[in-house]
């Protein structure tokens, strides 16, 4: 399995979700490429990967970082598997606005997946909140691929 992780990062809270993720995936035995998308235009054999991580803060009153919306216009992610993740700080906003940014971009791109909301840093009891949420995805994907060997086996 291939997995991109993309992510956007101010404080370092979402880069370190994102390096946890990794970390993960990579015991798991995924293939993982790791990507700051702050000054980056576009990543390379987009259809190459298997799952797309997409990781974000939340800005300016929920919105999605220009950063990283700039990056995703110029990368089709169309009929592509998306997971979403990121971080927040219910003290700003509150519950309305905790996270919005993963709502909107689980919406944009109807991901399968319930997003990951992280409160600030992944550390302590956070950490298995992304072992619960990688193993969901990652099992939704062994499911898929099994049903696909099933029925190349049939053929």
């Amino acid at each position: 399995m291939k997995c991109l992780l993309l992510y956007v990062t101010y404080s370092g809270n979402t880069e370190e979700i994102a390096e946890y993720m990794e970390s993960y995936l990579r015991d798991y035995g995924a293939d993982v490429t790791i990507v700051d998308v702050t000054n980056r235009l576009s990543v390379a054999e987009i259809d190459a990967y298997d799952i797309i991580f997409l990781g974000t803060f939340t800005w300016d009153y929920g919105a999605v970082p220009d950063e990283l919306e700039d990056f995703l216009a110029n990368v089709p992610l169309t009929n592509k598997r998306v997971g979403v993740f990121g971080s927040g700080d219910t003290q700003f906003g509150g519950p309305s606005l905790y996270c919005k940014a993963v709502d909107t971009l689980v919406a944009r791109y109807r991901s399968e997946w319930e997003g990951l909301k992280i409160e600030q840093s992944p550390r302590g009891a956070q950490e298995q909140l992304i072992n619960s949420w990688l193993e969901r995805v990652l099992e939704s994907d062994a499911i898929i691929n099994e049903s696909k060997n099933v029925r190349a086996t049939i053929s």
